[in-house]
């Protein structure tokens, strides 16, 4: 594995308990890639990334992710791993109950940092990067769904992740808010983070076309795209 691999799954198996989603896994991501995670639902998309975040054991066959070995990932290590991921939810997540700095400032918190001023200014650094940095006063649900998923892709680049999991960050979207959301990720992917996006979006992938992973009959295989 060389130090421009992020991730690297190997002859891999993905159990939910005992039940076998997954078989013989076997694929990578290089820094800097786009890479989509497509399927229908229930072929296992949301297993294989719980599983690259530490929620579910790789129980079976070989995977490094960001530097850390998940078949041997032990459960005091995966808040560190953790750190070094960027993970975009389809329902967002936000705290109603405070304000978008705050729950980003919550999050810089939770992950150790101290210095109130830096915290101010990576706040106000990721959310000029997803064009939100008049909003952070507001509470989530003054804001539009494609607003509060912009402030969860703000939230995941806090730790300067070295690869963002994005788990149907547009499921939740009407098709005009998914562009939206979609250009602020493929802006992001430009200035050099590595994105992994698990979508049932299929007009995104002719859109903005990338490397494309697909989940079926309990295997994952590279999608060659054809030139449409």
């Amino acid at each position: 594995m060389t130090s421009e691999t992020v991730l690297q799954l190997k002859d891999a198996s993905i159990f939910q308990r005992e039940n076998l989603i997954l078989s013989d896994v076997s694929v990578s991501v290089e820094k800097g890639e786009f890479v989509y995670l497509i399927g229908k639902t229930g072929t296992g998309k949301s297993s294989f990334m719980k599983t690259l975040y530490g929620d579910l054991p790789l129980q079976k066959g070989e995977g490094t992710i960001v530097g850390f070995d998940l078949a041997t990932l032990k459960e005091k290590e995966i808040p560190f791993l953790r750190r070094k991921l960027g993970v975009v939810f389809q329902d967002f997540l936000l705290l109603n109950d405070r304000t978008v700095h705050d729950n980003l400032k919550f999050v810089l918190t939770a992950t150790g940092w101290k210095d109130k001023s830096e915290m101010a200014a990576r706040i106000e650094t990721v959310l000029d990067k997803v064009g939100m940095k008049t909003k952070s006063f507001k509470f989530p649900y003054q804001l539009s769904g494609g607003e509060q998923q912009r402030i969860a892709i703000a939230r995941a680049l806090l730790n300067d992740p070295e690869l963002i999991l994005a788990d149907e960050p547009t499921g939740n979207l009407d098709p005009q808010t998914s562009v939206e959301v979609m250009e602020v990720l493929q802006e992001i992917n430009k200035n050099g983070n590595t994105i992994l996006m698990a979508t049932h979006d299929y007009a995104l992938l002719l859109k903005y076309p990338s490397k494309t992973l697909k989940c079926d009959e309990n295997q994952i295989f590279e999608v060659v795209q054809k030139s449409v």
